[in-house]
């Protein structure tokens, strides 16, 4: 071997060294989320144990220790021709909130395990990512839409008059489920059609579920899958943070003081 090249991996070696206590952090991170932080939120995640590194370097030692993510999925489509009335698009892809119960985005994802179908209906609020309310079942039926709507008024002050948005998918544009938005004073906003951009919010989410759960897990039946999906959104609304949340999870960003 050449001495230039013995010099160089000795160097080498103690630079790996000098990592081996950041890397057995990032591998507890990692294995703690069950490998759904990328090296943006293994970053953050070390940084609130006070230490300072940059994004740079977890991103290299992840690469070395052979951690990334997985590819996003894509989506269940409800869209079945006009039928019932569409509303406008109020929301306009603008994302944003100022407070929670402002605007709310909602759709409908579908699962597949063991020859079985399971539905999955949530709702999001913008101001803070949370999935306030959501119904499972194992037809796409307008029951577990009424089911979710009546879990989310409930999170309604006599004040919150938000916008609910979805895409133009049929169980949207049905009378009942209109005049219960009507009923609580809710303003309706709807996708273009076959715009899933309109909807990104709710995709996003959809995607990060599947890839951060679904996919990374094997389910027998839906019953299991069903209780999982439980369990993950408790993990997503208290446990996981948000970079644009200032490092804090939904209901940690939702419940900080209102000076902070």
């Amino acid at each position: 071997m050449a001495r230039s090249t013995f010099y160089y991996q000795h160097k080498q070696s103690l630079l790996e060294d000098k990592h081996a206590v950041i890397k057995q952090r990032i591998r507890a991170i990692y294995d703690k989320h069950h490998g759904r932080y990328g090296y943006r939120r293994v970053t953050a995640a070390i940084r609130q144990l006070g230490e300072l590194i940059n994004h740079k370097t977890v991103q290299r030692l992840m690469k070395l220790l052979g951690l990334k993510s997985l590819v996003r999925p894509k989506k269940y489509r409800s869209f079945q021709g006009n039928i019932g009335l569409a509303a406008p698009n109020l929301l306009q892809r603008d994302f944003k909130a100022s407070e929670a119960n402002q605007k709310w985005v909602t759709d409908v994802t579908e699962f597949n395990v063991a020859g079985e179908k399971l539905y999955l209906s949530p709702i999001l609020d913008l101001f803070n990512g949370e999935i306030i309310a959501f119904e499972t079942a194992k037809r796409p039926v307008y029951k577990m839409i009424d089911t979710m709507l009546n879990q989310a008024f409930k999170r309604l002050s006599p004040k919150d008059k938000p916008i609910l948005h979805s895409d133009q998918g049929w169980q949207y544009r049905m009378h009942a489920y209109q005049a219960s938005l009507q009923s609580k004073g809710l303003m309706q906003s709807m996708s273009r059609k076959g715009n899933c951009l309109d909807n990104a919010a709710m995709e996003s989410f959809f995607a990060v579920l599947k890839t951060e759960f679904f996919y990374l897990n094997q389910f027998t039946s839906v019953e299991q899958l069903e209780q999982g999906i439980k369990e993950y959104i408790r993990y997503y609304n208290q446990d996981r943070i948000k970079l644009k949340l200032k490092g804090l999870s939904p209901v940690q960003y939702r419940n900080q003081p209102l000076n902070a």
